[in-house]
């Protein structure tokens, strides 16, 4: 192929689509090992970052893949990492580094059937919690949702702006249906790419502090790449604006404070979310990644009965349109929530967090399968016809 990909339509398969989309992004350093349903992304990027002069390695487990990111990400480049449920469990505690050295990465997780080895050829959709809390400790990351090839490329690319903007490690939830499903990929012209590159020092490096913003307004740092003459420290321990450890009470409290607000208070700038049908509903159907295109097939089905149930799609795992979900319960015009994922119950729980008035349902699907358009349907008939 050679050089980056040309504007047009494609007919790819989405792990293939997700690695041209991060190369597009400008991503110029990948490390990975191979773990199914993910390897395609690997793959792809062994062929393709040396035809634009980029850099693969193939690490010999995920937790060196993910520190050789790391460290390409403080000399400067835009790096990233691809895996499945098991490798993101050993990544997490790389993840937190990241968050704590505020070392922008992106981390592609093709999910599939758990717990354990599980079954690594089928789907899962059980890795929404652990891409939150499964690092130690307080920080703040953001996970996007795609829910068909199209919005891999589109959310890989927007996934390398977020990090580069707010310095945090980022991940895209995939799922092993979407990676290896073909589809049809529109590739935007360069002058409607918007890239976002990581804010550099203004100042000259005598007088530069490694975590400390430009003014007191500011929550993220500018950031100077190893070897470019600023004096930089890089420690996991509590540190000050120097970098330097210091763990007293007034440090601990000023760096996990400004790891957390970067994000929370960006929430609503960075949240994504569709909604369908809400206008007129009583029921709202809660439903992600690819359990999406059956929903919709539901939700038509269900509507032509005369069942007045909406779609409520979160894009962004975290943050979490929370606000969203009380402002429809705060209506009081719905009467229950309908949520179905692939797993025992994880974005059920982020719903009954938000959700006062309206009553909260959780239908659960076995790790491996893709719910039937007939069985969401055979459910919301139940539920809301009584």
């Amino acid at each position: 192929m050679g050089g980056l990909l040309k504007p047009g339509v494609y007919f790819m398969e989405g792990n293939e689509a997700c690695a041209e989309a991060a190369l597009l992004a400008g991503c110029r350093f990948y490390a990975g090992y191979p773990i199914t349903p993910s390897s395609e992304v690997m793959h792809h990027m062994a062929r393709r970052m040396p035809e634009v002069g980029g850099i693969f390695i193939q690490a010999e487990d995920e937790i060196a893949s993910i520190m050789a990111a790391l460290g390409a990400s403080a000399a400067g480049l835009k790096a990233m990492t691809a895996t499945s449920g098991p490798g993101l469990s050993l990544m997490q505690e790389s993840i937190g580094l990241a968050a704590m050295l505020e070392l922008p990465v992106v981390i592609v997780d093709i999910q599939r059937a758990g717990p354990s080895t599980g079954i690594p050829t089928l789907m899962g959709q059980g890795d929404i919690m652990q891409s939150k809390w499964g690092s130690h400790g307080d920080y703040e990351l953001v996970a996007y949702l795609p829910s068909n090839p199209q919005e891999l490329f589109d959310m890989t690319i927007e996934a390398f702006n977020t990090a580069e903007e707010y310095r945090i490690p980022v991940i895209v939830l995939a799922d092993k249906i979407i990676g290896q499903m073909y589809g049809r990929i529109r590739v935007p012209d360069p002058s409607e790419l918007k890239l976002v590159e990581r804010k550099r020092p203004t100042i000259p490096p005598e007088k530069f502090m490694e975590y400390l913003p430009f003014d007191s307004r500011e929550l993220v740092p500018p950031f100077a790449a190893a070897g470019e003459g600023y004096r930089l420290h890089m420690t996991g321990l509590m540190h000050d604006e120097r970098g330097y450890p210091n763990l007293s009470k007034e440090a601990s409290w000023r760096l996990v404070t400004r790891l957390v607000r970067k994000i929370r208070e960006n929430a609503k700038k960075i949240a994504q979310w569709d909604e369908i049908a809400l206008d007129d509903a009583k029921y709202v159907l809660v439903a992600f990644g690819s359990v999406t295109g059956s929903a919709k097939y539901a939700l038509r089905a269900a509507r032509s009965k005369g069942i007045k149930i909406g779609l409520f799609r979160p894009k962004t795992a975290w943050p979490f349109p929370g606000w969203r979900i009380e402002e429809l319960d705060k209506s009081g015009e719905i009467e229950k929530f309908i949520v179905i994922e692939v797993n025992m119950g994880q974005m059920y729980h982020v719903i009954r967090e938000y959700v006062k008035n309206a009553e909260v349902i959780h239908i659960p699907y076995a790790p491996g399968y893709l719910p039937e358009p007939s069985f969401i349907l055979e459910n919301i008939e139940k539920l809301c016809t009584r």
